[in-house]
């Protein structure tokens, strides 16, 4: 049984990695309000119906697999060890992170993560749901650091204008949380653009590596003089 699960489940992220492949190629041939759903089911090899099982709208497909990750600063912050300040565990998830090349740092050259990236600035409709993904990332962020708990929310919940101001408004946080919030999600937003930048600049993620590391303590540096040792748990 649990064999057959695991068989399923495989299937299952091959299926939506089938998709977001085949959605990023036509986005990056014809650009992302030229190409429809049916096209890139027939590019995928399956039917429309199965893409809509997968994703609601094109844009889930090209931020679907971004927003699965919403609640991780949430998830750094309620997780970090007893003594530990808030600046000192994202600085160290993040270096981590960066040796891993992970994605969310902006230190990979995969070739589809960088047509997300140029796609995301070439569309309106894109860069809005960014945005609010972003916010409730960062409300999540601060509900954390107010001990509300990374749970107090669904973070898989539709990321739209109504869901973040109905976050803000019925749901308040205290002001050094929010605040706190704000600047560290604004650090790694900041990293991850000058990590894009450094691999056009070295030619590769591996070349640009270290001085993605440099520029992670300089930054990190900069938020631990003016957070100091708030947040504390």
């Amino acid at each position: 049984m649990g064999e057959a699960m695991g068989l399923r489940e495989r299937k299952k992220r091959q299926t939506r990695h089938a998709i977001f492949r085949a959605a990023v190629e036509l986005f990056g041939e014809r650009g992302f309000d030229d190409v429809s759903v049916t096209e890139i089911a027939e590019r995928a090899g399956i039917s429309k119906m199965t893409v809509f099982n997968y994703f609601r709208t094109k844009e889930d497909i090209v931020l679907g697999p971004m927003e699965e990750h919403l609640a991780d600063p949430a998830l750094i912050a309620a997780e970090r060890a007893p003594g530990e300040p808030v600046v000192a565990a994202f600085r160290r998830v993040f270096l981590e992170r960066l040796a891993a090349r992970a994605p969310e740092t902006g230190l990979n050259d995969d070739p589809a993560l960088l047509r997300v990236i140029n796609l995301v600035k070439e569309s309106a409709a894109l860069a809005a749901r960014l945005y609010l993904f972003s916010l409730r990332g960062e409300h999540l962020l601060a509900a954390a650091l107010d001990g509300q708990g990374p749970g107090s929310h669904d973070v898989r919940a539709q990321v739209d204008a109504a869901a973040v101001r109905e976050l803000w408004e019925s749901d308040p946080v205290d002001l050094r949380a929010r605040v706190a919030a704000g600047q560290i999600m604004s650090l790694w937003r900041a990293l991850q653009s000058e990590n894009f930048r450094l691999i056009i600049v070295h030619g590769s993620a591996d070349a640009a590596y270290p001085h993605a590391v440099a520029a992670a303590e300089r930054g990190f540096d900069l938020l631990e003089r003016g957070l100091g040792d708030y947040g504390v748990r």
